[in-house]
C-alpha cells in the first residue's frame, strides 16, 4: 500500500524536477559591441522568452571593434570552451570558423541552406554556406557606404559623381571654392585594419575583377590591383586625400566628417547615426548617401559587412540554440532592427518597409547600394589573407612600398593560402 500511494508522489516529483529543469535552461550569447547593438538584441531576446517561458537569455558583450572581437572568439573557440552557445561574427569569419571545426551547422535544426536562406540577399546566401552546409545564419546587414556633403554639392551645382575620375574633379572645385585648409576631398581607411582590407578591393572590384572563385582560390589580376592602390595615390598626390592617409583608421573619417571636415567620405552604416545624431555634429541635416564611384569604364561596388548568428560546436544546448538563431535571422526580427535601430536588413523589402522607411528614410539609398555589395575573400585562413592585404595596401599608402611590389607580395603571400 505504502509503495502504490508512493508512485505517484515520485511521478509528480519528476514531473516538477523536468519542469524545473526546463525553466532553469539558460543560453549565453555573444552579441559583439556597442555598435552591435546589444540594447536592442536584448529587447529581442526578452520577446524571444516571453514567448517560450522555459529559456532564459544571458548576454556577453565585449570588442569595440571586429578586429578585437575575432581575437576574443577565436581564443574562446580554440579552446572549445561550452559556456557560450551562440556568437554574433562578422560576415568573414564563417568559412574560418566552420573549417576550424568550431561552428555547429544548422541545416538539421533550420533546413537545408537553400530554403533556409532563399529570402536573403545573395551576399548572405553565399557567405553563409561553407562546403555546402550552413554555418550561420544572418542577423543584420552593413556596407561600406560614400556619404557626401550634399548642402556642398547644390552650393556648387554638382552632381553625385559616377567615377573616381569625377569625384576628384568635384573635389578639387569646392576645396577651391571654399578655401578652407581644413576641408578635405574624401576620407578613406588606410591604417593597418580591417578597413584597409576594403580600400584594397573598392576599385579592385569596380574594373569587373574577382579576388577568388566559387572554391576559393585566389584569382588575381595583379595589373587591376596595380591601378586600383595608384588611384588611392593619385588622389593622394592631387590633395583630394590627405598625406598621412596609411595612419586613417574607421572612427578618424567618422569624427572629420562630422567635424565638417570631409567633402566625401567611405565608412560602415553605423557612421550615418552619429552624423545625424551626436551633439557634436555639425553636418546634421547636411549629408547625403550615394553608390560609391567606379572605375572609368567599369561599375559600382562596395565592400559588404554584416553580423551573423552561429551555434558554438561546443555548445550543450545546441537545439535550443539553434531555434533561437533561426528567430533572430527571420524577417519579423529584421523589421524590428532597421526600424528600432537601423541596422541594416538582409531582406531586401525591408528596406521598403513603411514603417522602417518612415524611422530610417535613408534606407532608400541604402537598398540601391546594397545591390553592388560585395564579398571579401571566404577562406578558412581569412586572418591571414586580411593580415596580408591591410599591411600592404597601408604599406603603399604610406609609399613605403611600391604598388607592384606590394601587388606581388600579396599574390606570392596569399597563392599558398588561398589555393
Amino acid at each position: 500500500m505504502r509503495l502504490k500511494r508512493l508512485l505517484p508522489l515520485l511521478a509528480l516529483a519528476a514531473a516538477m524536477a523536468a519542469t524545473s529543469a526546463m525553466a532553469q535552461t539558460t543560453l549565453r550569447v555573444f552579441s559583439g559591441g556597442q555598435n552591435q547593438r546589444p540594447d536592442l538584441m536584448r529587447k529581442l531576446f526578452d520577446r524571444y522568452e516571453a514567448a517560450n517561458p522555459g529559456l532564459k537569455v544571458q548576454i556577453e558583450t565585449g570588442g569595440a571593434t571586429s578586429d578585437l572581437q575575432r581575437q576574443y572568439l577565436s581564443t574562446v573557440l580554440n579552446a572549445k570552451d561550452p559556456a557560450i552557445d551562440i556568437y554574433l561574427i562578422d560576415i568573414v569569419n564563417p568559412a574560418q570558423y566552420f573549417g576550424a571545426g568550431w561552428l555547429e551547422p544548422l541545416d538539421a535544426y533550420v533546413g537545408a541552406p537553400a530554403a533556409a536562406l532563399k529570402n536573403h540577399l545573395p551576399v548572405y546566401q553565399q557567405s553563409n554556406v561553407v562546403k555546402g552546409k550552413l554555418a550561420a545564419m544572418p542577423g543584420f546587414a552593413d556596407a561600406m557606404f560614400m556619404y557626401y556633403r550634399k548642402d556642398l554639392l547644390d552650393k556648387h551645382k554638382l552632381p553625385e559623381p559616377k567615377t573616381w575620375d569625377e569625384l576628384s574633379a568635384a573635389a578639387q572645385k569646392v576645396m577651391k571654392a571654399e578655401g578652407d585648409p581644413n576641408l578635405q576631398g574624401l576620407s578613406i581607411q588606410g591604417a593597418p585594419i580591417e578597413g584597409a582590407v576594403c580600400t584594397f578591393l573598392l576599385p579592385y572590384w569596380s574594373q569587373g575583377k574577382e579576388f577568388n572563385d566559387a572554391s576559393g582560390r585566389m584569382t588575381l589580376d595583379k595589373p587591376a590591383a596595380v591601378k586600383g592602390l595608384n588611384q588611392w595615390l593619385g588622389l593622394v598626390d592631387a590633395g583630394v586625400i590627405k598625406k598621412n592617409v596609411a595612419e586613417v583608421k574607421t572612427g578618424d573619417t567618422v569624427n572629420e566628417f562630422k567635424a565638417g571636415q570631409v567633402l566625401f567620405a567611405i565608412n560602415w552604416s553605423w557612421a550615418w547615426d552619429r552624423f545625424k545624431d551626436d551633439a557634436d555634429s555639425k553636418v546634421k541635416g547636411k549629408v547625403g548617401v550615394m553608390a560609391l564611384p567606379a572605375v572609368a569604364g567599369g561599375k559600382s561596388a562596395t565592400c559588404i559587412g554584416g553580423w551573423q548568428w552561429a551555434v558554438s560546436a561546443f555548445s550543450k544546448h545546441k537545439t535550443e540554440a539553434a531555434k533561437l538563431v533561426a528567430y533572430l535571422a527571420n524577417k519579423d526580427s529584421s523589421r524590428f532592427l532597421a526600424a528600432e535601430g537601423a541596422l541594416l536588413p538582409t531582406y531586401a523589402d525591408v528596406y521598403t518597409d513603411a514603417e522602417v522607411v518612415k524611422n530610417v528614410p535613408w534606407f532608400k539609398d541604402a537598398a540601391g547600394v546594397m545591390g553592388f555589395g560585395r564579398s571579401r575573400p571566404m577562406s578558412e585562413r581569412y586572418g591571414e589573407v586580411s593580415d596580408t592585404i591591410r599591411t600592404t595596401t597601408s604599406a603603399v599608402l604610406a609609399r613605403t612600398r611600391k604598388p607592384e611590389d606590394g601587388v606581388g607580395d600579396i599574390e606570392s603571400r596569399l597563392a599558398r593560402v588561398m589555393r
